[in-house]
């Protein structure tokens, strides 16, 4: 199971930083990543950080936002900075897991991801 916190309402330039916690056992040995979805359109991918510590962001978001981990925490983290209007969404956790063992997979970074928590909405205002 994964469970994001750190969602909030803040103003245009502003900061805020998503954590995301897996259940005992479950932190991926492949990869772990942040997703948002916006009103009206797909999931789209916006960091991940395998374990091995690659890292890759989708290209809005790279310079603005940072994925770390502390696995000895189970967590991955998101800090994202000079936020936009654009911003707003519902950010997503999500994890690579076997084939057999997850749903709904969508390919980012060159890895399926197919495990979600539940999202954290961002709400950016002008």
């Amino acid at each position: 199971q994964l469970t994001e916190s750190g969602g909030g309402s803040v103003e245009a330039g502003g900061s805020l930083r998503l954590s995301c916690v897996a259940s005992a056992g479950t932190y991926s040995k492949y990869s772990m990543g942040f997703f948002r979805q916006r009103p009206g359109e797909k999931r789209e991918g916006v960091a991940r950080i395998n374990a091995n510590g690659e890292i890759y962001y989708a290209e809005y978001s790279e310079g603005r936002f940072l994925i770390s981990q502390d696995v000895s925490k189970n967590t991955v983290y998101l800090q994202m900075d000079g936020l936009k209007p654009d911003d707003t969404a519902i950010y997503i956790c999500a994890a690579v897991r076997n084939h057999n063992e997850g749903s709904g997979p969508v390919l980012f970074g060159g890895w399926l991801f197919n495990d979600w928590g539940k999202g954290t909405q961002v709400t950016v205002s002008s």
